[in-house]
């Protein structure tokens, strides 16, 4: 059987840098729905006005820490049909991962996998598990609340290699609403 295929089908390869193990750092994520719907919300008059889904999604991205204390997402926007954040994930020692965002003492949370996945990706990362998680949060509100909507498969990371990347990053989706028209994920 080939390297490229799985269950005798082929699969995508992984779209993370293989030279970079994900145990740590801050990251640019994108994070797309499924045909670039607008799920949550629309752009009126300049303002993102969210819809339910998209109030939920803000509020998961608000409470992250209290979910995954390694991780903190200190900016985010939610546009109609994909979002953008910084994720900062913090890692200890030994597949353990913390992180402190107030002055108390650091809180540890150890990382389990699913043994099959561990087996097909070697090691899920911290990153995927709070992205992963995020979005499962939002799937489950969706069909609870008897909601169209569906994300696109997997999501795209940019590893911020210094201060001046993470300024221009900040800039770019803090500005991002007001340049909806310009986005590469503008659909009217």
């Amino acid at each position: 059987m080939s390297d490229d295929k799985f269950q005798h089908k082929y699969r995508i390869e992984s779209a993370r840098a293989s030279w970079h193990d994900y145990d740590g750092g801050s990251y640019f994520i994108t994070i797309c729905t499924k045909n670039r719907e607008h799920f949550f919300g629309e752009i009126v008059n300049g303002e993102m006005v969210l819809s339910d889904i998209g109030k939920y999604a803000d509020e998961q991205f608000n409470n992250v820490s209290s979910h995954y204390p390694y991780a903190e997402i200190p900016l985010w926007t939610i546009m109609p049909n994909h979002l953008h954040a910084i994720v900062i994930i913090s890692a200890g020692r030994d597949g353990v991962h913390t992180v402190s965002t107030t002055e108390t003492p650091s809180r540890w949370l150890s990382d389990t996998v699913n043994e099959t996945m561990q087996e097909i990706s070697h090691r899920k990362g911290p990153l995927s598990v709070v992205l992963g998680g995020l979005k499962r949060a939002v799937t489950h509100y969706a069909n609870e609340n008897t909601l169209d909507f569906s994300w696109q498969p997997r999501f795209h990371d940019h590893i911020v290699r210094d201060t001046p990347d993470m300024n221009r990053i900040a800039d770019y989706i803090e500005n991002n609403v007001a340049n909806w028209k310009d986005d590469e994920f503008y659909t009217p």
